[in-house]
């Protein structure tokens, strides 16, 4: 088995990221490879369908500067450099994969709830960056009680 040498470490930045983090950084110190981090804003005209009537643009704003500091403080734990995080606006599926490959990442770590029933046939992000990507996908399990 040839070890990794560029990992994609997609998160959420909720508190279920640092075990998807771990499992990431387990894998880097291993194979010594690179660690990039990605964070995907959904755009909220998409979560809402473009339904709602006013504007929106200093709420996603606010969300985007939130994210980019949550960002940077979460990167700065796992000693990962500027240039290698990506704050990314759009579907977290397509965005995931497209960076992905734009890094030229051969391994994909992001979280899995291991939803069940109508939420599986919906798919979740998990499900969808397993699908799309181009190279390997490692979907760690989170927030299931013990």
């Amino acid at each position: 088995m040839s070890s990794y040498k560029r990992i994609m470490l997609a998160v959420d930045l909720t508190e279920e990221s640092k075990a998807v983090a771990d499992r990431a950084t387990a894998l880097v110190e291993a194979s010594g490879a690179e660690l990039h981090l990605v964070h995907v804003i959904e755009p909220l005209s998409l979560a809402y369908g473009g339904d709602v009537p006013m504007d929106l643009s200093s709420v996603q704003e606010q969300i985007q500067e939130q994210a980019k500091s949550h960002l940077s403080e979460f990167a700065s734990q796992l000693k990962v450099p500027a240039e290698q995080q990506h704050l990314i606006f759009g579907r977290p599926e397509s965005e995931i994969q497209r960076v992905a490959d734009e890094v030229g990442a051969d391994l994909i770590v992001v979280g899995s709830h291991g939803r069940h029933g109508l939420a599986l046939l919906l798919g979740s992000t998990a499900n969808g960056v397993l699908h799309g990507a181009m190279c390997d996908v490692l979907a760690v399990r989170v927030g299931i009680a013990d």
